[in-house]
């Protein structure tokens, strides 16, 4: 019994992952390279969050474009549940769609960074 449930639960997380990744394979380096820009910016590039999960985001999705997956300048720090109940990642990098990218998310985190830090 334990064992069904420890498979299903292995399933459920690797379906969740390929749901992330529209079905595309992650490379072998992209955690070291996740790692790595976390460990360079770790807090959300639009409303600061660390403490909470954040995610490293693509701005040319890996899925389109695999050669960009481990490209430091395609990746944007973009945290899942940011203040006041925002999600920055699904919000400003995906537009809510995450099928999709935003083709103008580095100025919108900008733009919104910038009107966050306003007192």
């Amino acid at each position: 019994m334990i064992e069904r449930i420890l498979k299903w639960i292995l399933f459920k997380l690797e379906s969740r992952e390929s749901l992330k990744t529209l079905g595309a394979q992650r490379s072998f380096q992209w955690r070291k390279t996740r790692a790595e820009h976390l460990k360079k910016f770790p807090a959300c590039a639009v409303c600061g969050e660390t403490r909470r999960n954040v995610e490293v985001h693509h701005l040319e999705l890996f899925s389109q474009n695999p050669a960009r997956e481990n490209d430091f300048l395609n990746l944007v720090t973009l945290c899942e549940s940011g203040n006041n109940g925002v999600v920055c990642h699904r919000f400003f990098g995906h537009r809510g769609d995450y099928r999709r990218p935003n083709p103008t998310c580095l100025e919108d985190v900008k733009e919104w960074r910038d009107k966050l830090q306003r007192p």
